[in-house]
């Protein structure tokens, strides 16, 4: 019965897991509720709102709207366009990013040297370049009158864009964007993909290739799902920052676009509550995006549980 007694309280020791880990968690828990709790809980009590300018000035005291923000906002024509014209402009730009980067990473692996040296320090200049700077670049490389791509295109040939305004109609003006997007972010998926390429071992790929595999297997079959785990989380930190871009497209707005026509969901929500003075709909808005952004973030979190599991 002793022996008995003391395997069972041995069990039940294994059992009980060790409260200092929960403990020491219990500071980063609490700086994030008072970093992100406070002002999410005040977007959510502030959808629900009839909240203006006479009540952020204080003069009147806002009032319970219900669901009437989003019944208005989403009920909007203009207001599902935007929507589904960020999804599209955030997938395809974290789309091309990712397979931009992970051809760097791949060139960064095959080259050695200088060359190597060269091409990580022009990614990390690029990375580092300010968002405004870059974006001045860019409109002077597309501007109508001076700028230098206009001047290559009529020197090639293509007398049509000789003055042609890029940022004029949303095709063109999305392009520009595009490439801003995609050039400030291609750095941060290649370095993130050249240090797990760096964990691939040489032995393994010098084995495929006396086994007789090309170069196309060895890349499918060998490399990428050992990256894998890398290629998903910049996938979807990609998404997500692609989700909520905002300073690239209002700063190319300023040079002229339509701003109808151009907008994305933070332009969105910043017209609303800047220029309509609708706060109400604009948090209404952000917290749209909120759960967006849950909804796309939910596989990769649920692979990652299952591999905790596993």
């Amino acid at each position: 019965m002793a022996t008995i007694t003391a395997h069972g309280t041995q069990e039940v020791r294994q059992r009980r897991k060790p409260a200092a880990p929960y403990l020491l968690l219990i500071p980063a828990v609490a700086v994030l509720l008072l970093g992100l709790g406070y002002p999410v809980y005040w977007q959510i009590v502030t959808s629900f709102q009839e909240f203006g300018l006479a009540q952020q000035f204080g003069s009147a005291p806002p009032t319970f709207a219900g669901l009437d923000n989003y019944a208005r906002i989403f009920s909007d024509s203009t207001a599902f366009a935007v929507v589904v014209r960020s999804i599209i402009f955030c997938l395809v730009n974290a789309g091309l990013t990712v397979i931009l980067g992970l051809a760097f990473a791949l060139l960064m692996r095959a080259v050695h040297g200088w060359a190597k040296v060269v091409l990580q320090i022009a990614l990390l200049l690029a990375w580092a370049t300010p968002v405004i700077a870059a974006v001045t670049v860019f409109r002077w490389l597309f501007n109508d009158q001076y700028g230098v791509i206009n001047w290559l295109l009529v020197k090639m040939g293509l007398t049509g864009f000789r003055g042609h305004v890029w940022t004029a109609t949303p095709l063109s003006f999305f392009l520009v964007a595009t490439i801003i997007i995609v050039w400030m972010s291609v750095p941060f998926v290649a370095l993130s993909l050249f240090a797990g390429l760096t964990q691939v071992n040489d032995e393994l790929l010098e084995a495929a290739r006396i086994d007789g595999a090309n170069k196309t297997q060895i890349l499918w079959r060998i490399i990428m799902p050992l990256v894998r785990p890398v290629l998903a989380i910049v996938l979807l930190l990609q998404i997500i920052w692609d989700l909520r871009v905002f300073a690239q497209i209002k700063l190319l707005q300023d040079a002229g676009a339509p701003i109808a026509e151009t907008n994305l969901l933070g332009n969105f929500i910043y017209d609303l509550g800047m220029n309509r003075n609708n706060f109400g709909g604009a948090a209404a808005v952000a917290i749209f995006v909120l759960l967006l952004t849950v909804v796309l973030s939910a596989p990769y979190v649920r692979s990652l549980l299952k591999e905790d599991e596993s």
